[in-house]
């Protein structure tokens, strides 16, 4: 296997449906992903984004819909002429063979020359950073070292797309945060296409070019990471990824306010429709205000409620006027400095660029 740059292949999902029985799960789902881009399928359980995978796969048939690799519709193709690499939660991995004849297994179904295996297989292995352990058995690897196996497996015949299914949930916090940072790097080099699923938001956040946010079979959002977390266009969406309060808004007379207070908001932000919306605030957008007020901040008042001991910060809990709690957090110099305490009002600041307004939806269940 070369160490260059590939090809990869855009996919088109147009209408996916999906029931099994009363519950639908995937509803009319459109999503592209662009040659060579490492996509994140990302939703709580039942979302939708395994089956979706699976779909993609070939693993799960569709009730109406279209799936495209390139221009080719392969909706109706068996799994195993898809031509994609796989990558599934539990390795599957043959426990029978070597390291290097579970690696080889999809070129020996190819019926490629036993020299040309071995240096594929040989090739593989140095890319996962796993030289030399061809000959040894599955049970003596570890963890991660099962999951680079898989991974090599997956790319040795040098697919055009890559499917992986929250390959790293099993790994530990150090191992897994190692092994995010050597997918995508491998991504980077190979440029296959890869849809990656997977619960974690700050893995989502990590790997990915766009993310795609995915509740009760349906996309909600589909953007670049940064996006995402900044600028969510739902609540769910806010909800799910990081940790976010929400304050109603209400616009009169074309002015927007909160809690009896005027609200600026970034220019060129689209203000939604409607009377009410909800204001997003993320904990580490908060500020305690000293001094004369800040023209470039939305200010709320309250009173502390809680102060909470984390080690490297501290969480402050503040009621605000109208009843509702916020938090944010701050350094141990800052709570030195402040000397805020439990009962005291406080003055919190909000900068107008940090202010993200979503609107009020039926379907936000709230």
């Amino acid at each position: 296997m070369k160490d260059t740059k590939q090809r990869g292949l855009p996919i088109v999902v147009e209408g996916l449906c999906k029931t099994y029985g009363a519950q639908t799960v995937l509803e009319q789902v459109n999503l592209e992903v662009r040659s060579g881009e490492f996509l994140t399928l990302l939703g709580p359980s039942g979302s939708g984004k395994t089956t979706l995978l699976m779909a993609l796969a070939g693993f799960v048939q569709p009730d109406a819909g279209d799936l495209r690799f390139g221009e080719r519709s392969v909706v109706l193709e068996p799994a195993h002429r898809r031509d994609i690499g796989m990558v599934f939660q539990s390795y599957a991995l043959f426990p029978h063979m070597t390291v290097g004849e579970n690696i080889g297994y999809p070129l020996r179904l190819r019926k490629l020359a036993k020299a040309e295996i071995r240096d594929r297989v040989a090739s593989a292995l140095e890319l996962v950073r796993l030289p030399g352990v061809a000959d040894r058995r599955v049970s003596q690897l570890s963890g991660g070292q099962r999951q680079r196996v898989a991974l090599a497996r997956a790319i040795v015949f040098e697919p055009a797309i890559l499917l992986m299914d929250e390959p790293l949930s099993a790994l530990d916090k150090q191992l897994r945060e190692q092994m995010q940072r050597e997918i995508r790097q491998l991504h980077d080099r190979l440029g296959v296409t890869t849809v990656y699923v997977t619960h974690d938001q700050r893995e989502a956040l990590t790997m990915s070019d766009r993310v795609a946010v995915m509740n009760r079979g349906r996309i909600e959002q589909i953007a670049a990471a940064r996006s995402i977390y900044q600028r969510p266009a739902t609540r769910f969406v806010a909800d799910f990824i990081g940790e976010s309060h929400f304050l109603p808004v209400k616009r009169e007379n074309g002015h927007l306010s909160m809690a009896g207070r005027p609200l600026a908001v970034p220019q060129g932000q689209e203000v939604p429709d409607g009377d009410e919306a909800w204001l997003m605030l993320r904990p580490e957008n908060l500020m305690l205000a000293g001094g004369a007020p800040d023209p470039a901040c939305n200010l709320l008042t309250g009173v502390v409620a809680d102060t909470v001991f984390q080690g490297e910060s501290s969480r402050l809990f503040v009621r605000l006027e109208d009843g509702l709690e916020v938090s944010l957090r701050l350094g141990p110099t800052q709570i030195r400095e402040s000397g805020v305490s439990t009962g005291q009002r406080v003055t919190l600041a909000l900068h107008v660029e940090d202010t993200v307004l979503i609107p009020k939806e039926i379907r936000d269940g709230r």
